[in-house]
């Protein structure tokens, strides 16, 4: 059902204060909690530590006692702000869900009681199964979506409110949008969806991207509610589409709670000082030569004034991330991770951080982003890399912007000896650099960049080579929400261009992506192209889990093969201007003998043992059997 579920979240807050205040009346004291974070927590984590950072007005007067012998108080810290306190708990392994007390107090006599709930585990773990190459996952910008209710498109407790002319402003979208738009998803042959962060973001203006927490606890109420995320990845499993959130370890938006109290002197980086940006030299982590000041500026700048860069050396924001992260897998039941600006936080907290992420959820797949076309770089973070400096991390994958990078230059440069269908020819070669190629996520463009469409000059044979090269190939594909529409960004690359709405997502639009009412011809053939292929892959096992073959490219023509046992899927890029003749007898090395293939577009029959005819600026995708 299509509501608010913003003001079930504020009587909530307003119940849990209600309660706090009447008891801390009754006790007789002016203490009050205004944060408790994390406000819950599970019985039957395999972590047995939770720290619990406690915020209001000279709250470190008090000290604390929880009478429960499965909950022991080990230490209660304060830090430099005298309104923190900071409590490390040991919960024992007999824990049972339930509310326990959390006693304040002050000279022997209890100032707060505070009702702290642990809820039973998720039954079935999402990020026990995650995601990997058998998956497409779906990335979307959810303000730009659809708007499935206009109710909260302005709130009096938020700055910003909607304005669909502002380009960089809000537009409506939100989870309720994603909710009802879910079959389609699922009918396009999607099975994740990554959205941009959901979280609060209460910042004045611009904040309708995700990137500048306000509150790292509640999803932000234009996009709905903690309950409603909830539900949106309960209502997307149960169409076999799991969920994956957008993490920002780096920096917070500057209009954070944070800002108007810190916690410690040394909470951000920079602290008090003059803006100081990063330089984005992440060659400075690795380079020999490089002075300790550039390697500072990478890490500890701040990316805008707007984003406060912070600190993952202190051990209690350390300790914050870390729980943040994992609380919102097990609240949402999350199928997996993505990690915006990976590389950016401080090394050892990254190695920690994934650690204890990974050893709680051993199965979750958590991809970061390191935008560098390096992949020297890229594969430094790839858990089992043995890496020049001894560094050790645990980050399952990452997004493959070498291969990006390449795939647009090689579509779009003349072929020579090393351009063109060559440029993604070298890149894959480089794969030896990654303990696990075929788990880096693979994609066309996404939020940040100039839409796949637009960089190939609109040109569809071109895009149709593209989309088909990114599911065929080794790795995860993520598809940009619009991408299968040729939504565009000519003649700019401003990014709410980039992310604009999406067609049929608001009741007014004359078109819809949806529907296929009012789309162009092109638009139709895109999008059933894409539909196509993503439902066929879904069961070719050879796709997710077969050995990449290829030939070195020639005359502009690049083939390659995916083979795993009996299974082999033939793949034949043709960029020329004019057709081709194809002597399948020169691949025999990885074609049996008599073996006939299907075109599984066109469904069209060959002989492996016969020439074939290649269309000009085609892509050929043959299911091989003999």
């Amino acid at each position: 059902m299509k509501q608010s579920n913003l003001w079930q979240l504020k009587i909530q807050r307003i119940c849990a204060v209600f309660f706090i205040l009447v008891t801390t009346n009754a006790l007789g004291n002016n203490y009050q909690i205004d944060h408790l974070e994390p406000m819950s927590w599970w019985s039957g984590m395999k972590g047995k530590k939770l720290q619990l950072m406690v915020h209001g007005k000279n709250i470190s007067d008090l000290s604390v006692i929880v009478e429960h012998s499965d909950i022991a108080v080990v230490q209660v810290n304060t830090l430099d702000n005298p309104n923190y306190l900071v409590i490390d708990l040991q919960l024992s392994e007999s824990l049972q869900a339930g509310t326990y007390a959390i006693n304040f107090v002050k000279n022997g006599k209890t100032k707060i009681r505070y009702p702290y709930k642990f809820s039973e585990r998720n039954k079935v773990s999402a990020a026990k199964t995650s995601y990997g190459p058998q998956d497409v996952i779906y990335l979307i910008t959810p303000d730009r979506f659809a708007n499935g209710d206009p109710n909260n498109d302005q709130l009096a407790m938020l700055s910003e409110g909607v304005n669909r002319a502002n380009i960089g402003g809000r537009h409506g979208g939100d989870i309720q949008g994603i909710i009802d738009n879910l079959e389609y998803i699922r009918d396009m042959g999607f099975t994740q969806i990554w959205s941009q962060p959901l979280i609060e973001n209460n910042q004045p203006a611009y904040s309708y991207h995700g990137y500048s927490a306000t509150d790292f606890y509640q999803i932000d109420g234009r996009f709905g509610s903690n309950q409603l995320f909830k539900e949106l990845s309960h209502q997307a499993q149960a169409l076999g589409i799991g969920l994956l959130k957008d993490v920002v370890l780096n920096h917070i938006g500057d209009k954070h709670w944070w800002l108007e109290d810190l916690p410690a002197k040394d909470w951000l980086n920079f602290q008090g000082q003059a803006f100081t940006g990063t330089h984005h030299k992440r060659q400075s982590l690795h380079d020999p030569h490089a002075t300790e000041k550039d390697k500072r500026l990478f890490s500890d700048g701040w990316f805008v004034a707007t984003m406060p860069d912070l600190n993952q050396r202190h051990p209690v924001l350390a300790n914050y991330l870390i729980q943040n992260t994992l609380w919102w897998i097990e609240f949402a039941n999350l199928s997996g991770l993505r990690v915006d600006t990976y590389s950016y936080p401080d090394r050892d907290f990254l190695s920690l951080w994934t650690k204890r992420v990974t050893e709680e959820f051993p199965n979750i797949n958590i991809v970061g982003e390191e935008w560098t076309t390096n992949p020297a770089l890229v594969s430094y973070w790839q858990r089992g890399k043995n890496t020049h400096d001894g560094y050790v991390s645990y980050l399952p994958t990452l997004m493959d912007f070498p291969t990006q990078d390449a795939l647009v230059n090689g579509l779009k440069d003349s072929d020579s000896w090393n351009t063109g269908l060559n440029s993604i020819y070298q890149s894959l070669a480089n794969d030896f650099q990654y303990p696990d190629p075929y788990s880096l996520v693979v994609f066309a463009d996404n939020h940040d960049m100039s839409r796949i469409y637009t960089q190939l000059n609109n040109d569809l044979d071109l895009f149709k080579i593209a989309l088909g090269f990114l599911f065929t190939t080794r790795g995860i594909p993520q598809v940009y929400y619009g991408t299968e529409v040729l939504m565009g960004n000519t003649g700019t690359e401003d990014h709410g261009v980039i992310r604009s709405d999406f067609p049929g997502g608001w009741h007014s639009d004359l078109s819809s992506a949806i529907t296929q009412k009012g789309l162009s011809k092109q638009q139709v053939e895109a999008q059933n192209y894409i539909k196509k292929l993503l439902n066929w892959r879904k069961n070719a096992t050879a796709i997710h889990r077969g050995k990449l073959t290829h030939f070195a490219p020639n005359k502009g023509v690049y083939v390659y093969f995916r083979s795993l046992e009996q299974q082999i899927v033939m793949v034949v890029i043709n960029k020329n201007n004019q057709e081709v003749i194809l002597n399948p007898t020169d691949y025999s090395e990885l074609i049996p003998a008599d073996s006939q293939a299907k075109d599984v577009i066109t469904s069209k029959h060959y002989s492996l043992n016969s020439e074939i005819k290649l269309n000009s600026k085609s892509i050929l995708i043959l299911n091989v059997t003999s």
